[in-house]
């Protein structure tokens, strides 16, 4: 058990290096799935654990580069922080079916949205290929 907690951990570390996510998109259905645990303890664990790791291992290598925006980082970092107090008020009490019913329909319209936009690209990098060729 221990040895698959770490390796989440590991996982949700590269993700979060590598494309910005790992708590609510691998992370918290890898809690409720693999470690059968509930909803609501998956999402507090997941909360977590995010605290330190994210802003200090991933946020090093894109300071050095010179790729964070410090003002809108501060911003929304407060914005999060009022917001997660508030959403937490209204997930605490919420039932584990409904939680998890919309906890899917988040990561959902995610996919969806992502998908459209691929396609979108997708489609324009094609008539700008054809455009080229012509």
């Amino acid at each position: 058990m221990t040895l698959l907690i770490l390796l989440l951990g590991l996982a949700a570390g590269v993700l979060v290096g590598l494309l910005g996510i790992g708590g609510g998109t691998l992370l918290v259905p890898a809690l409720v799935y693999f470690l059968r645990m509930d909803q609501h303890v998956a999402q507090g664990t997941s909360l977590f654990v995010l605290l330190a790791p994210i802003g200090l291992g991933a946020l090093r290598e894109y300071w050095k580069q010179e790729l964070v925006d410090l003002r809108a980082g501060i911003l929304c970092a407060v914005g999060m922080l009022v917001g997660a107090y508030a959403g937490s008020l209204i997930a605490v009490p919420m039932g584990t079916k409904h939680l998890k019913g919309l906890f899917g329909c988040f990561l959902i319209l995610s996919a969806a949205l992502l998908w459209r936009k691929a396609e979108a690209r997708s489609a324009g990098a094609g008539a700008v290929e054809g455009e080229l060729r012509g």
